[in-house]
């Protein structure tokens, strides 16, 4: 009886570990294939210096504000210390120039005040595949691992 209890254990103990093999991985390859998805998309997407975003802004502000306001997501980059900050916003411009004159997160405008050297990326939603804004921006936030070597404060919104 003893025997068969340590048989059945075995096998249920090796079903266990061979499903959390099977789970990881397939969170692995969910994972790498995002990352694909994001760096194919920010492939076709020019960075801007802050100072670039400015004279696009105010471009953009002159011709038209509708056209230059769209939601998505944006990527900080600073390039100085290499560490990301992505938000997201209904009005992506309004949020990237929020951070660079003092009214967004106050890390990112200390270290652009004191000079260090910053990359903006924006991406739209409607061209991304994702399905909402939140959905891009925890994507966006996990591929540069921006809550543990970043500025953001958050993993990203769940709703």
């Amino acid at each position: 009886m003893e025997t068969s209890l340590i048989i059945i254990f075995s096998i249920s103990f090796a079903f266990i570990i061979v499903l959390f093999i099977f789970v990881f991985y397939k969170i692995k390859v969910q994972r790498e294939r995002i990352n694909k998805q994001i760096d194919d998309l920010l492939s076709n997407i020019s960075e801007l210096s802050p100072e670039e975003f400015f004279v696009l802004r105010n471009c953009s502000n002159a011709v038209n504000q509708v056209s230059s306001n769209f939601a998505g997501v944006y990527i900080l980059h600073n390039k100085t210390k290499n560490m990301y900050y992505v938000g997201q916003g209904k009005n992506v411009f309004n949020r990237v120039n929020s951070h660079f004159t003092g009214k967004g997160n106050g890390d990112v405008y200390a270290d652009y005040k004191y000079g260090n050297r910053f990359t903006i990326k924006m991406i739209a939603l409607d061209r991304s595949g994702f399905n909402t804004l939140n959905e891009l921006e925890r994507n966006t936030i996990a591929r540069f691992d921006a809550y543990n070597n970043g500025y953001n404060k958050t993993r990203g919104n769940r709703g």
